[in-house]
């Protein structure tokens, strides 16, 4: 006789967990339930059972299940035990400053338990490229909260660690010139660096006043925050190790107090004190005897010229066969003699060319006016080699001002404004620099290349701006014909002229054909099929035109009487697919029909606005 199941006890009774009875049995609250869920790797989240009321032992009442697995797993994390600590600590201070021991109290303070998430960043990210891999949300994370201001919910300390956390990561970026490319778009900049080998992209907002919502629960964002934080404290000081850097960067409290955001910061080399470490000489005892570094490099420099000497000419040194770049000497194979294998050398990788300069405003210099953004243009800038200067009322730390003869490059947005007091000094300072539009250094970001001033001058319509990050298949385009335009405009100029004197005879040739290739379709016997063919002979239907026609509406007949045309074929391979692949199919193709549909109106007004430009010039 087999064992006798007791209800609740086994099934999905067993395999799952209400949450009132998970926080019952990890004895904590239900926002630090929460922020375990957060936490723990990799996340634990509610889960549906197939009957709900099985799993909730014959109750039907709505409450949300957990995997009891899960639980079990929650109840030894390191974290829980903080946070019991921490209940404790609570309700002992409160009793003590409810007493009036104040010693006790400031003693208690000072011994505040503190839980941290090192273990859970090593659990969570076994190697490096796996934490780098996943540091867009973090990236975005901290962004965002570094623009928001502070409240009771937002504590200043929080935003301050955040703003430092940005200017480390930007600082990391124009060091290593990691950026590749950048993009504006109404919810913010698009940022698109290259890190170990990994593509990380992160949005950073504009610059305008914020406002915390208050259906916006911020204690959820808040321990994904402190999750992000300790996970980019990590990923910054192996970045900045292994750039032989010092981490964090100092500070200039001066320089943060002026405004100077970024240049605050000041990036130092820890290689200096490890140069003096290593140069100082290792002596070690052999045989009563000390004998240093120096004096055992003595000794192989003295062995290697004895067995250079016995050996003559014949066997350089090792070191200098090293310095050479190898040249590899293709030989044919045994099996296949007509083939031979290409060894790439060190030489021919070099001479390969380079898909994107990281110095393309390098030989440039640019000056920002007070009404573009500073914190955007200054990363974008300098992680390509330029140099950018600023006035005053954006913040200090500009290393030069706007009188500097070496500008190449004035970043202006707004309009073209006459100027009559102006002197002829700043006329032919003036005439010197370009005056450009912020979009134009964007769009040579994203080019590769440094586009043509002209089109991006100050006052001037721009070109449109397309996402470098890639589009669908088959998207409109704006600038797919912008090259040949001119000649398009001409050709179609003429072909309206000649359009407007032939129109009305087009008209009338056009309703007669039709007519008489719409007979050519209905007709079903030989004497329409006949009649159909004077009526095309008069409307000046050439015979080839005709009978494709009579073949084509013969074809489609036959098709739709036997059921073997696309359409029932296309009905034959929906029919074989179940329901789930139905749904997918459907929705794809609904979605492919909106795109169409939207590239097909896009260019019917783009069509439409050329048109009336044409008629206006």
């Amino acid at each position: 006789m087999g064992r006798l199941r007791q209800k609740g006890k086994a099934g999905a009774a067993k395999a799952y967990v209400t949450r009132t009875a998970a926080i019952k049995k990890l004895q904590c609250s239900l926002a630090d339930f929460r922020r375990l869920c957060i936490l723990k790797v990799p996340g634990i989240f509610p889960r549906e059972p197939r009957s709900r009321k099985r799993a909730n032992k014959g109750s039907s009442a709505p409450t949300s299940f957990y995997y009891a697995k899960d639980i079990a797993y929650l109840a030894h994390e390191p974290v829980l035990k903080k946070l019991r600590e921490h209940k404790a600590f609570a309700k002992k201070i409160s009793r003590a400053l409810g007493r009036g021991e104040w010693s006790d109290a400031k003693n208690l303070e000072e011994n505040k338990p503190i839980y941290r998430l090192d273990h859970i960043i090593k659990e969570r990210y076994p190697t490096f490229i796996d934490a780098v891999r996943d540091i867009d949300d973090a990236l975005c994370m901290i962004f965002l909260f570094a623009s928001l201001p502070s409240s009771a919910r937002l504590p200043t300390s929080l935003t301050e660690n955040c703003s430092r956390l940005v200017a480390e990561w930007q600082l990391y970026i124009m060091h290593s010139r990691s950026l590749r490319k950048v993009f504006l778009s109404i919810k913010g900049v698009y940022y698109q660096a290259e890190i170990m080998d990994q593509t990380v992209t992160w949005l950073v907002p504009y610059q305008f006043t914020q406002n915390v919502p208050v259906d916006v629960d911020v204690r959820v964002m808040l321990t994904f925050l402190e999750l992000y934080q300790t996970l980019l404290s990590f990923v910054f000081f192996k970045l900045y190790t292994d750039l032989g850097l010092v981490y964090p960067p100092p500070l200039d409290a001066k320089k943060d107090e002026s405004g100077a955001g970024v240049g605050a910061f000041s990036l130092q080399s820890s290689t200096k004190s490890a140069v003096d470490a290593t140069t100082q000489p290792k002596t070690v005892e052999v045989d009563g005897r000390k004998i240093s570094g120096k004096d055992v490099r003595q000794a192989i420099k003295s062995l290697a010229e004895a067995v250079s000497q016995t050996n003559g000419e014949a066997a350089p040194l090792e070191q200098n066969a090293m310095e050479v770049d190898e040249e590899f000497v293709t030989q044919p194979s045994t099996s296949d003699p007509q083939s031979t294998a290409s060894l790439t050398t060190l030489q021919a990788l070099q001479a390969l060319p380079q898909s994107l300069t990281t110095s393309l405003f390098a030989p440039y210099t640019f000056f920002l006016s007070r009404e573009t953004p500073r914190s955007i243009f200054e990363v974008i800038v300098r992680s390509f080699g330029g140099r950018i200067g600023w006035p005053a009322s954006s913040g200090g730390g500009s290393p030069f001002d706007e009188t500097d003869a070496s500008i190449t490059h004035v970043i202006v947005d707004r309009p073209v404004v006459s100027s009559e007091n102006e002197t002829a000094e700043e006329r032919a300072r003036r005439s010197r620099r370009k005056y450009v539009q912020p979009q134009w250094v964007v769009d040579c970001i994203n080019a590769g290349k440094i586009l043509l001033e002209d089109k991006y001058a100050q006052g001037q319509t721009l070109p449109p701006h397309l996402s470098p990050f890639g589009e669908h298949e088959g998207a409109y385009d704006p600038t797919s014909e912008l090259a040949g335009d001119g000649v398009a405009d001409s050709e179609s100029e003429i072909e309206e002229i000649e359009g407007d004197e032939e129109e009305d005879e087009q008209d009338e040739q056009q309703t007669e054909e039709k007519s008489a290739l719409r007979a050519a379709a209905n007709a079903t016997d030989d004497a329409s099929r006949r009649a159909a063919e004077l009526a095309a002979e008069v409307a000046g239907v050439d015979y080839g035109t005709f009978e494709k026609q009579v073949r084509k509406s013969h074809k489609k007949a036959n098709a739709a009487a036997t059921g073997t045309g696309d359409d029932a074929e296309h009905d034959m391979n929906k029919m074989m697919m179940s329901n789930k692949q139905k749904k997918l199919y459907e929705k794809i193709k609904h979605s492919q029909n909106k795109k169409s549909t939207e590239r097909a109106t896009l260019e019917a007004k783009r069509k439409q606005l050329q048109k009336e430009k044409r008629k206006a010039g």
